[in-house]
């Protein structure tokens, strides 16, 4: 007889599943955050002064509790990480959602699953099936609704265009840290959240974005919140979970966090969204939790 597929050996205990539940409540209210903070700050600079933050504070951390710091391949993987994850897909995202709505940017970011899973199988980090096959023509099939429908809004096609590469962005960057050998989150993210902060400041410079500090609550407690939240709690999590889940499990948090986020949003911004998007949405949401699901399910069986 086969061997279980790896999903189905994941520890599953109140302390694995809260991680996952921290990751999908605080990735939840982040597009929110982000919008936020676009409104008194430049996108870019934002998402520097965020990763700087967060940089300095887990420096503070490995220090206090004498954390060595990863070296030789985990080195590269979170030099990696932070280049493409929390330096390009950051770039990316930040500036669209300058022009996209939170609860939009969530919906196509709702494709990581799938997105995850072909890189997965072309990095041989895990197997690809029919099941998902479909799953991803039924997601994307969904995220071309989903441009129609804000196009028909007035959202710019480049701006969701940059959203759904910043997502591919964030597939690849875990799935090449999934390949590499794991070292400690807190250090990992450390390294990644400076690597990510000097392609941000690149960007920035790049769009000529004023480098001024803000100035108030309103402008500071979105890069506070998103430095603390998203990278000491949801970053840290996400990587701990990633050494003893699956990527494509893990990636699971992606059907949590559109609903928190469109919720968020709604009520704290009155965002609305067409139904073209709504629909759309409803179809990627479908293909992940086939992909997620059905995928697994046909695995369990053929063992």
């Amino acid at each position: 007889m086969s061997p279980l597929p790896a999903d189905a050996r994941e520890p599953h205990s109140i302390r694995h599943l809260g991680a996952f539940a921290g990751t999908c409540v605080v990735w939840g209210s982040t597009f929110l955050a982000i919008r936020f903070g676009n409104d008194s700050v430049p996108p870019l600079w934002a998402a520097t002064l965020r990763l700087l933050v967060a940089g300095t504070l887990l420096v503070g951390i490995a220090a206090l509790r004498r954390i060595p710091y990863p070296s030789g391949a985990s080195l590269r993987g979170a030099l990696t990480f932070g280049f493409l994850n929390l330096g390009l897909n950051f770039a990316l995202l930040y500036w669209g959602e300058v022009r996209v709505t939170s609860g939009t940017a969530a919906l196509v970011f709702a494709t990581l699953p799938i997105t995850t899973g072909i890189l997965a199988w072309l990095f041989r980090v895990h197997p690809l099936d029919p099941v998902k096959m479909v799953s991803a023509v039924v997601g994307f099939g969904g995220v071309a609704l989903i441009f129609a429908g804000e196009a028909s809004m007035g959202a710019p096609t480049v701006a969701l265009g940059a959203i759904l590469l910043s997502t591919m962005l964030a597939s690849l960057s875990g799935v090449i840290l999934k390949k590499l050998p794991a070292a400690s989150p807190i250090t990992t993210n450390a390294v990644a959240c400076f690597v990510g902060a000097a392609v941000c400041f690149a960007g920035s410079a790049i769009l000529g974005e004023p480098h001024l500090l803000p100035r108030g609550a309103a402008s500071w407690w979105p890069i506070l919140y998103l430095a603390v939240a998203g990278n000491l709690i949801a970053f840290v999590l996400y990587i701990w979970l990633l050494s003893r889940w699956s990527v494509t499990s893990l990636s699971t948090n992606s059907l949590i966090t559109p609903v928190i986020a469109v919720t968020l949003g709604a009520l704290t911004r009155g965002e609305a969204l067409g139904r073209f998007t709504y629909l759309g949405g409803a179809l990627v949401l479908a293909g992940v939790a086939a992909s997620l699901f059905l995928s697994r399910r046909t695995a369990r069986t053929r063992a």
